[in-house]
């Protein structure tokens, strides 16, 4: 088996400190839940990661859920004529998100199947991400966690502990660009989806910044 190594550089102890952060919202009597949020670009899926990673170095059992496999399907984002913008709040399943939420955390006899998203087809994949019963805590990531309107607002609740990703508006465009180049747009469709779609959703999702417990700085 390949050894585990981190996704992401961090400056010297900053993974271990944020591993050691989580691993004491682990209890013996429930399952957790570690909520981390930011803008598109932020690094939250790496950072995700990296704690379910770093933490099953550690004996814990962690599992990663992303909020992207509540994307709703492409088919229904073109009925809803919301396929231009795919990614901004109206185009998620926000109450299944909250839904899979609260049955991670009652039923803990049986595995609960959740779905992901393959980049590759730029789709949802159903049942796609277990969470085992003897999963302690589950970290979810994704950009509208701390959003203060119906359903989002039902998260926070639901969570141990939500933290933020933050990285300056230049770099959290240069590696959106970059991924969009990575998944097949030209460096023009690129750049223009980073800047009017990704863009105008950070709008909305660095003001909910003040509402996390603690600010995770993942700029290079």
């Amino acid at each position: 088996m390949t050894p585990w190594q981190p996704r992401g550089t961090y400056a010297d102890g900053v993974l271990e400190s944020l591993t050691t952060r989580a691993a004491r919202l682990v209890r013996a009597d429930a399952r957790v839940v570690l909520g981390i949020a930011g803008s598109p670009g932020s690094g939250k899926t790496t950072l995700a990661a990296d704690i379910v990673g770093a933490l099953g170095e550690r004996g814990i059992a962690a599992a990663y859920l992303p909020m992207d496999g509540f994307h709703l399907a492409n088919a229904t984002l073109d009925a809803l004529g919301r396929h231009d913008r795919k990614g901004a709040i109206d185009t998620f399943d926000g109450w299944g998100f909250v839904g899979l939420l609260e049955r991670i955390h009652t039923e803990r006899d049986h595995p609960v199947y959740a779905p992901g998203f393959d980049r590759a087809v730029d789709e949802p994949i159903a049942g796609a991400l277990t969470i085992a019963p003897e999963t302690q805590i589950v970290v979810a990531e994704g950009n509208y966690l701390l959003v203060d309107e119906e359903p989002w607002s039902r998260i926070p609740s639901l969570l141990a502990e939500a933290w933020f990703c933050a990285a300056p508006e230049g770099e959290r465009m240069r590696r959106l660009v970059d991924r969009h180049q990575r998944h097949g747009r030209t460096p023009a469709a690129a750049l223009a989806w980073a800047r009017d779609v990704d863009g105008a959703n950070a709008l909305l999702i660095e003001t909910t910044l003040p509402r996390a417990a603690l600010v995770v700085d993942t700029s290079p």
